[in-house]
């Protein structure tokens, strides 16, 4: 299903809006197609699609063959060199850059091992690698549209953002944003980690056709990015989603937030290594593919309740069409816990088309950033219907 455009005038930003997702979602359409998906007319839609040429935003292609009399309809897609971002994602071990185009592609990588990231010298590393970007990167520099960063939340929460093991210390008073906008000049927007896996798999994953659904993203701790009616729901401070510590076993494993039995402590990477008898202070996820697979089991068996109730629990809030399992772990392993996850808890939705209420979605080290660099394309691009109420 796509996104429904309005013909009034004052609307003309939400329409173009519209189409660009229409294309997008189907990877080239004709005019005509654009017109029937979206509900404007002919005319609005070839308006549009005159003025997006002339920027640079579509492309026209030769014409699919004729089936019958009269011209050929041309088919429009987007154009991949018409829009940039950046993409950072900071961990407890790892600082990744990309950049890419309109269409995902990627143009640049930068991988750097760090332990326990500081501020000052973190953000200096960042601005000589953006820095080496520009030098090696032959893009029109002036359509880039910002940089996204992700970060371990949650943000700004006394007693948790600068404690424990899954969050990064030392930066709950750093306005990264700020810093990174007046070193680069590109606008920046800052989110945890959950929040942008969920808008890079909307954009580059299995989501691309939902518009309601719950990604539930396993990093060092465990967050939820949650889409609703085609909108990213990220909550008063940008915390929406924690449900890491989201208490399912009363009375269990002690967490550094101060309850006990909180999700996170039984279902994430942190929870896996400590299982698994790694050092959680060094371990990668790739270290995961070495355990022998008695000790992953064994650590499932822990796993598997607790996540069962953390489905169960976001079906009934959100009754979203789809919860996508993704993040740093592996993929192969990510699969392993999605095929143990069944029988799920009764639904509060009465059917799910096939396959479709749990799946598996993007997984491994690129996830994170890749949906960090979604970000700037997604304030640029994606419907905003609130325009329509003005």
């Amino acid at each position: 299903m796509t996104t429904s455009g309005t013909n009034l005038e004052h609307a003309r930003a939400h329409n173009r809006r519209v189409v660009i997702e229409a294309i997008r979602l189907n990877s080239e359409l004709t005019r005509a197609e654009i017109a029937r998906l979206t509900s404007l007319t002919p005319q609005t839609v070839s308006n549009i699609a005159t003025e997006l040429e002339a920027a640079g935003i579509l492309s026209s292609h030769l014409p699919r063959r004729a089936g019958g009399r009269g011209q050929p309809a041309t088919p429009l897609t987007l154009n991949p060199n018409s829009a940039y971002s950046v993409g950072i994602h900071l961990d407890h071990q790892s600082l990744l850059i990309v950049l890419v185009d309109l269409t995902g592609n990627v143009r640049f990588r930068h991988l750097v091992a760090v332990q326990k990231p500081q501020p000052e010298p973190t953000l200096s590393m960042i601005e000589k690698i953006m820095q080496e970007m520009r030098q090696q990167v032959k893009i029109d520099w002036r359509k880039m549209l910002g940089i996204g960063i992700v970060m371990p939340g949650p943000f700004g929460v006394e007693g948790i953002s600068s404690q424990g093991p899954t969050t990064l210390h030392g930066w709950d008073n750093i306005d990264v944003e700020a810093r990174l906008s007046a070193a680069t000049g590109w606008p920046v927007r800052l989110e945890n980690d959950a929040t942008v896996a969920a808008i890079g798999e909307r954009f580059h994953g299995i989501a691309k056709q939902l518009t309601s659904f719950v990604y539930l993203y396993i990093g060092t701790g465990l967050g939820a990015g949650i889409f609703t009616d085609g909108r990213i729901y990220t909550g008063h401070a940008h915390n929406a989603g924690e449900i890491g510590h989201m208490v399912v076993q009363p009375g269990g494993r002690e967490c550094y937030c101060g309850n006990r039995g909180c999700l996170e402590r039984y279902l994430s990477l942190q929870a896996v290594y400590e299982a698994c008898g790694l050092d959680p202070a060094r371990a990668t996820p790739e270290d995961l593919l070495q355990v022998d697979e008695e000790t992953f089991d064994r650590w499932l068996d822990t796993a598997i309740e607790p996540a069962c109730q953390a489905i169960n629990i976001m079906e009934c809030v959100f009754d979203a069409e789809c919860v996508i399992i993704g993040g740093m772990m592996p993929p192969l392993l990510v699969e392993k816990l999605i095929k143990r996850l069944t029988p799920l808890y009764s639904s509060v939705r009465s059917r799910y088309p096939q396959g479709m209420r749990l799946r598996m979605g993007m997984s491994g080290s690129n996830t994170a950033a890749l949906g960090a660099a979604a970000l700037p394309i997604f304030d640029e691009f994606n419907p905003q219907y609130e325009v329509l109420l003005k």
